[in-house]
């Protein structure tokens, strides 16, 4: 390559780093799979060792990826991002060199070899797929938490920290008076499948892999809502500066006795040999983990020679880490589905020929929007790469060209609707295209009427083919249809018996007691879920306060941003979701605060109060139970917890926390025994029961 040639190619990388950086840590959506990323870097680094008087101090090469600073992006949610002190980092946070060969770990190992002049030996630990995070204690109490940032500085996450159920927030033991320790925030594959479920629900882009969605939790504003999202912690450095160990691996297992989360899975390795051992063991035995690994983690486990080799400007050079290769598998596009949600959101979905993938058969993988279909240039009838991102959602992150038919066209983005015909829309800020015909699109009124229904809002006892079935019969066109329906005409439709139709109307009819801030969240203004709709209803009080509340009113609201405010103003100013809500009013719908009903006493006053496990009835029947008496319902544990109300099978987390921070923990028994708390004979025991189809 030529002086010209590589100024151009060296230019074009950085962009091309840089924008998928930005993707990665700011977006939480990226586009490229890491193996083609690192592959692009070390094309970067490789062109700018050849013509060094390219090289750049504002290089990827050079500088670490950086969360700071973070808009709204594909998958950052609404109430997110952009809203954190940002603070120095005291040592810098930097990023690991990583490989995805043996043979450079060969030549990592006799680089060191070469460069140490005392023996030293390895402690190789499991490379954690989450968000980077770094710790400080002082006294024992956590102090501060900070995320990597850009590596100089950080953002400031330390309420958020405090809500995550596994990171001590008191230490015990002979600790430092100060130290820093660092690690991951990650979210189980439990979780993580729970949250994607959430978010379909609701129309929005579900994360590609637990780390973006574990990277899209840190950074809610709410950390509340951070304690719900079931992330974890596992740490695993202690800047050498800051401690008084002689290895790594002693001063993690220091840590561990202070009460932190640090995992078992390092090993001590002599040799290249037992490295390798490392390696192939953890490249299968990874699959059975509850949370996602990348690879491996090489450290030189003494301090004085971590110390020896020092860092680059990027990395230590102590450190190395090996990376396990996706499983990828190559199968044709069958055909693109362009599916439109109760929002509006168009997305494309590429139907696969069948492939075995991960243990599972994989048959359709979302291209997510028309800006990736762009990026990965899909063209019709195209053979694709597909993995699964973080073990879990497959992807599409490549085409083969050498499959592509000769004259294969590309594959065009529909202008209008699939389901109505209107033209799309596509604003300037989003990503996603739009049909703006809310209120005659098919897809999106069934939308809303199914998420109208569904548990968590009004809980009626129907699913989406019993929707189905009542639109195409024009019997309901929007929710407050649903409440003319009669048993008799019900008996006359295909599938409907008596009992059928008694259960339905009954569920129908117990929505009248729905409490005002459900009912909110049930009609499904975009971007308003249900903290929000909880946080807004509280606020106003009332529906009529609400709809004539200003934009500038609605941003007095707890969480609730620029892009929420203008979205329950516009939705409150459509005459006909006005007309909509006086229906459901005069259905007898609750849309106000109930005047708010004395508590039945309050034995529970002053008292904040956790529950967790199973009990004799509905987890959310005694969460109103504590209200009822004065309590207050708080759904992580912290310093300000009262105790933990456990029933059957609590989650060890919270046990491990009480434990950690002194809360007590209660039974159920001894809770009503304490407290003199009699459960109406009349609630319902808790069976979540699943939405039913009727027939």
């Amino acid at each position: 390559m030529d002086r010209a040639a590589a100024e151009h190619r060296i230019t074009e990388l950085k962009a091309i780093l840089w924008e998928n950086n930005r993707r990665y840590y700011v977006d939480n959506a990226p586009v490229i799979s890491d193996f083609e990323y690192d592959r692009l870097m070390r094309e970067l680094e490789d062109l700018e060792k050849e013509f060094p008087e390219f090289q750049t101090a504002d290089s990827p090469t050079r500088k670490v990826g950086s969360d700071l600073d973070a808009p709204v992006g594909e998958n950052a949610e609404p109430d997110s991002g952009g809203n954190f002190v940002k603070r120095a980092h005291r040592y810098p946070m930097l990023s690991l060199g990583n490989t995805y060969s043996i043979a450079e770990i060969e030549e990592f190992s006799a680089r060191a070899d070469k460069s140490l002049d005392t023996a030293f030996t390895y402690c190789c630990e499991l490379k954690f797929d989450g968000t980077a995070i770094c710790l400080t204690y002082r006294d024992g109490k956590l102090y501060r938490a900070l995320t990597r940032g850009d590596g100089v500085n950080g953002d400031d996450v330390t309420e958020n920290v405090r809500h995550i159920s596994n990171i001590p927030q008191i230490l015990h033991g002979d600790f430092p008076p100060e130290f820093e320790i660092r690690g991951e925030i990650l979210m189980p594959y439990d979780a993580f499948d729970k949250l994607n479920r959430f978010r379909e629900d609701n129309d929005e882009a579900p994360f590609a892999n637990p780390r973006n969605a574990a990277s899209g939790s840190l950074k809610l504003v709410n950390p509340e809502e951070v304690g719900r999202r079931g992330l974890m912690c596992t740490l695993y450095h202690i800047p050498a500066q800051s401690i008084a160990f002689d290895t790594h691996d002693e001063a993690l297992k220091a840590a561990q006795s202070w009460g932190l989360p640090i995992s078992d899975e390092r090993r001590i390795c002599r040799d290249i040999n037992e490295i390798k051992a490392y390696i192939d063991y953890w490249d299968k035995a990874r699959k059975t983990l509850p949370f996602a690994t990348d690879g491996i983690v090489i450290k030189i486990n003494e301090l004085s020679s971590q110390r020896a080799l020092g860092y680059t400007s990027k990395s230590p050079r102590w450190a190395v880490a090996y990376k396990f290769k996706a499983e990828q598998a190559l199968t044709p596009i069958l055909g693109i589905d362009y599916q439109v949600g109760r929002t509006g959101a168009i997305t494309p979905v590429a139907n696969l020929a069948p492939v075995q993938l991960s243990g599972t058969v994989v048959k359709r993988a979302t291209l997510v929007n028309e800006d990736q279909m762009r990026m990965l240039d899909i063209h019709i009838g195209d053979w694709v790469y597909v993995e699964k991102g973080g073990e879990i959602s497959p992807k599409l992150t490549g085409v083969e060209p050498s499959k592509r038919s000769s004259g294969a066209l590309p594959q065009p983005f529909p202008d209008v609707c699939p389901d109505c015909g209107t033209p799309l829309v596509r604003a300037e800020d989003e990503a996603k295209a739009f049909c703006p015909n809310q209120d005659g699109c098919p897809m999106q009124i069934k939308g809303r009427i199914i998420h109208f229904m569904s548990r968590r809002a009004m809980n009626i006892l129907a699913g989406e083919a019993t929707v189905e079935q009542l639109y195409s019969l024009d019997m309901v066109k929007t929710p407050a249809d649903l409440y003319d329906l009669t048993k008799g005409r019900l008996m006359t439709l295909e599938g409907w018996k008596e009992r059928s139709a008694e259960r339905f109307l009954d569920s129908l009819q117990a929505t009248k007691s729905v409490s005002f801030e459900r009912v909110l969240y049930a009609l499904g203004i975009r971007y308003v879920g249900e903290q929000t709709a909880r946080e807004i209803a509280r606020h106003f009080g009332d529906i009529d306060a609400l709809a004539a509340a200003s934009v500038e009113d609605l941003l007095q609201v707890r969480d609730v941003g620029e892009v929420i405010a203008q979205s329950v103003f516009n939705y409150l100013a459509d005459a006909r979701h006005s007309i909509e809500i006086q229906r459901l009013r005069a259905h007898g719908l609750k849309f106000s605060i109930e005047e708010q009903a004395s508590p039945v006493s309050d034995k529970l006053a002053g008292k904040s109060i956790v529950i967790s496990g199973n009990f004799s009835i509905s987890r959310d029947d005694m969460k109103k139970i504590i209200s009822d008496n004065g309590g207050r319902n708080s759904s992580s544990v912290s310093g300000s917890t009262s105790f933990l109300l456990a029933g059957s099978k609590p989650g060890p987390e919270k046990l491990r926390k009480c434990e950690s921070l002194g809360i007590p923990v209660k039974s159920e028994e001894e809770f009503l025994q304490e407290f003199g708390i009699i459960i109406d004979a009349g609630i319902s025991k808790d069976n979540e029961e699943q939405q039913l189809t009727l027939f």
